[in-house]
């Protein structure tokens, strides 16, 4: 697949976390927040970042110039800190985690649509092959989306003692808003 592992630093700055507020509708930052050190107050706070749209995209704008840079595909295992559920449950979600997340950038609609289903068809077979454990493939709905994506596919695991469906992965086709939102640009072949 031509993917790269990567790590990007947990910390983000407000602005740049801010920066996502004014381009993606839905955008809600419920995060923790680190404003001070020791016992001195922080001049700014600094999110400890709930994804990693934020810090990666400004990475891409500055390593995407050509379309020779394309496409990129960077994955990464980070923790994570999300606030914004009222239940942690253990072993499934919890305040803190531990979760893969790929960031890819190409140069059409096309090449990104198809790279989000050969994802999801990868996310299936981990699923299925390795664990052992049966999915169902799909698509979320407009308000289940990720904020900002063109649209979002998922595989879901059933738990067959409470009748529940579990979100078991997902995979964004984002288009090109991050790309905008962070300027990231590119000569095309025939510039």
């Amino acid at each position: 697949m031509g993917v790269e592992n990567s790590y990007f630093p947990l910390f983000v700055t407000e602005k740049a976390l801010f920066k996502e507020k004014e381009h993606v509708e839905g955008f809600s930052p419920e995060v923790a927040w680190v404003t001070r050190y020791s016992d001195k107050e922080l001049k700014e706070p600094i999110a400890l970042r709930p994804t990693s749209e934020t810090i990666m995209y400004d990475a891409f704008s500055k390593w995407i110039h050509s379309h020779r840079d394309l496409p990129m595909k960077l994955n990464q295992w980070s923790n994570v800190v999300r606030w914004e559920f009222r239940d942690p449950t253990p072993f499934i979600r919890t305040r803190e985690f531990l979760w893969q997340e790929g960031h890819t950038a190409h140069a059409t609609c096309e090449e990104a649509s198809q790279q989000t289903y050969a994802i999801q068809d990868l996310y299936e077979a981990i699923y299925e092959e390795l664990y052992a454990v049966p999915v169902i493939k799909g698509q979320k709905t407009e308000v289940e989306k990720f904020p900002g994506a063109n649209f979002t596919t998922t595989v879901e695991a059933f738990i067959p003692v409470n009748g529940r469906a579990v979100q078991g992965a997902t995979s964004h086709q984002l288009g090109q808003n991050f790309a905008k939102m962070f300027n990231i640009t590119f000569l095309d072949v025939n510039q």
